[in-house]
């Protein structure tokens, strides 16, 4: 049931077929068309399919509201086709592949998905690229409707003082940081080095070394390696040398040596599918020598003296010091990737960076910690860091003063939902809409029935 709820990401419109006891039999029908764009039973049973495998209530009143949605999104649609809005088919294929990797992590891999669905990637894309295409469209309409919208800080107020006492959030301990990092420098030899010991392991492979047992003891992708270097991919997901190479081989077939930005790798071709492949590959990166990391912890030594001496300020300390390029260019901030904004909750945290937690639990606002050992693991370097702790909230219910950008960014989107809601009463009433006699009776947000 699990997989079936997660591949809704893209099935949309899955056919579903209705049988009723002693009436004839209904295959499909039009139950709503809004312009030229016609809803099916099939669609809206596709959605009740959804619903219910989430565990949310299905009932008559549901119908109707997946209905009236099911309708404004085709009067979306039927506007950005009046306008002429252009998705390009660049930016579906981007999309489906993001769609498709977040299955993929929850079924268990590429080639579970096509197994549990009886069809390729490349099948499943190209049965739904129309209808992700219209679904980015409609998606662009909202965003042209409603791309002039902002709030004053009179109208972020009015808002605030609308919502009920008993309806303000509480807000949970909110954390900010700045970090200095240096990352030792890769010498040549370093590089030289990892080289000759991944030709050494492809030598042994070429000896008769099983490449899989290989990758489990060697390579250094910790993604991969436990499950021996594999990887299931389509062409555009991986870096141009890595594709490169895999299009080059015949299955089974290994490659020599190559450079990309991680580090040095060989693969081998197991099975390709058109533009999807599977293969398995190894990675060395180069390693810096011990005495590369005492120079970059002698270096953060001097920044935290200058710093705690007040010799230098901490803008001035990021920019002479990091060579993070995530963060040296924005003060040193430290961005959280779970909500892509500045602030940190516990519980992000602890997916993340539980080390800054650590070091700065007992750290008021504005003080930093000593020169630490780091290890990114996005970027898999190890280096040296200073945090700042740049701010930190109690728990509280939401007010104006702690907590402005957040109930601005709710009367934003207020204030959006009010516009869409008049366009689509103004544009349903110029728009042709007919509704099967079965869902006329029900009660809709907006007069399409009338209509």
């Amino acid at each position: 049931m699990k997989s079936k709820y997660i591949f809704s990401l893209l099935a949309i419109g899955l056919s579903i077929h209705t049988i009723a006891q002693k009436d004839p039999i209904v295959i499909d029908k039009i139950v709503a068309q809004v312009g030229d764009n016609i809803i099916l039973l099939s669609d809206l049973q596709a959605q009740k399919l959804q619903m219910l495998q989430s565990d949310m209530e299905v009932n008559r009143e549901s119908d109707c509201q997946l209905l009236e949605s099911m309708m404004y999104q085709n009067l979306l649609l039927n506007q950005a086709k009046l306008d002429s809005l252009v998705v390009m088919d660049a930016q579906v294929e981007a999309e489906m592949e993001n769609r498709i990797r977040i299955i993929e992590q929850q079924i268990g891999g590429r080639q579970k998905l096509e197994e549990f669905y009886g069809k390729s990637v490349t099948q499943i894309k190209k049965e739904f690229f129309d209808v992700i295409k219209d679904r980015m469209l409609t998606q662009e309409m909202e965003r042209k409707i409603t791309e002039n919208v902002s709030v004053t800080p009179k109208e972020v107020e009015n808002f605030f003082r609308t919502i009920p006492a008993d309806s303000i959030p509480y807000i949970n301990s909110k954390l900010k940081f700045q970090q200095i990092v240096h990352y030792p420098d890769v010498t040549a030899n370093d590089k030289e080095r990892a080289k000759k010991k991944l030709e050494e392991i492809l030598q042994s492979i070429q000896e008769g070394k099983n490449f899989e047992t290989q990758a489990r003891i060697h390579s250094m992708d910790p993604g991969s390696a436990r499950e021996g270097g594999k990887i299931e991919a389509t062409r555009g997901m991986m870096v141009p040398q890595f594709e490169a190479a895999v299009f080059s081989l015949k299955e089974g077939e290994v490659s020599n040596v190559f450079e990309t930005d991680y580090g040095y790798h060989i693969v081998k071709l197991v099975k390709r599918k058109g533009e999807d492949y599977q293969c398995r590959h190894i990675l060395i990166i180069p390693e810096y020598s011990n005495e590369a990391l005492e120079i970059s912890a002698l270096i953060m030594d001097t920044c935290y003296r200058l710093l705690k001496e007040n010799k230098i300020t901490w803008d001035e300390a990021v920019l002479r010091f990091s060579n993070d390029e995530a963060t040296k260019q924005n003060r040193g901030i430290i961005t959280n990737p779970i909500t892509g904004d500045q602030s940190w909750s516990m519980e992000d945290l602890n997916q993340v960076d539980q080390q800054i937690f650590l070091l700065t639990d007992a750290l008021e606002k504005g003080e930093l910690t000593q020169p630490n050992l780091y290890y990114n693991f996005i970027d898999r370097k190890q280096g040296i860091r200073i945090v700042r702790l740049m701010e930190r909230t109690e728990p509280h219910v939401a007010n104006l003063k702690e907590d402005y950008t957040l109930i601005r960014t709710a009367a934003e989107n207020s204030k959006r939902q009010r516009i869409l809601d008049n366009w689509a009463a103004e544009k349903i009433g110029k728009a042709y809409i007919k509704i099967d006699p079965e869902y006329a009776g029900c009660t809709f947000n907006n007069n399409w029935v009338n209509n």
